[in-house]
């Protein structure tokens, strides 16, 4: 006589993937004033993947909106500013730029930021989807007010 056994499931191996529509996504507020750019980039990256998460997933976008204040007032450490190049093209023959990053962060604070952000989160539609969480503002004012955004604390060492 057969019995019906019931399949064993292994705890290890079984995955559990929440759906889209179940994420909570919260607002943080960073104040980069007096931060380093590296700094600021690498943690910010880190909450927009969700890696301080219990529930990551690499595949999946389960990270949380960031809003980057005072992006005027990051810094550079070293002779960063005056040695590292940023090197962009106008899209005309001859038309390869190279500007300091002093001359940059001073004119485009925010895509500064920006661009140190993105070069940290994965290079396919799944970074670029976590990149549209980024907020970034030049001064100490922003308008998500209404989002109830915490303060999240960059790491210092």
């Amino acid at each position: 006589m057969k019995t019906l056994m019931a399949k064993k499931i292994d705890s290890r191996t079984a995955d559990y993937k929440i759906g889209d529509k179940e994420y909570k996504r919260k607002w943080y507020v960073v104040d980069a004033a007096g931060v380093p750019l590296g700094r600021l980039a690498s943690q910010v990256a880190m909450v927009l993947k969700g890696k301080r998460k219990p529930e990551y997933t690499a595949n999946a976008d389960v990270g949380d909106y960031v809003i980057v204040i005072n992006s005027d007032k990051v810094i550079l450490t070293g002779n960063k500013a005056e040695k590292k190049l940023r090197t962009y093209h106008t899209g005309y023959m001859g038309g390869l730029k190279q500007q300091t990053y002093r001359h940059f962060l001073e004119e485009n604070s925010d895509k500064a930021v920006m661009k140190a952000v993105k070069g940290m989160l994965p290079k396919n539609p799944l970074g670029r989807q976590m990149a549209k969480k980024l907020k970034i503002f030049k001064g100490a004012e922003h308008n998500h007010e209404a989002q109830q955004p915490q303060p999240l604390e960059i790491e210092k060492r």
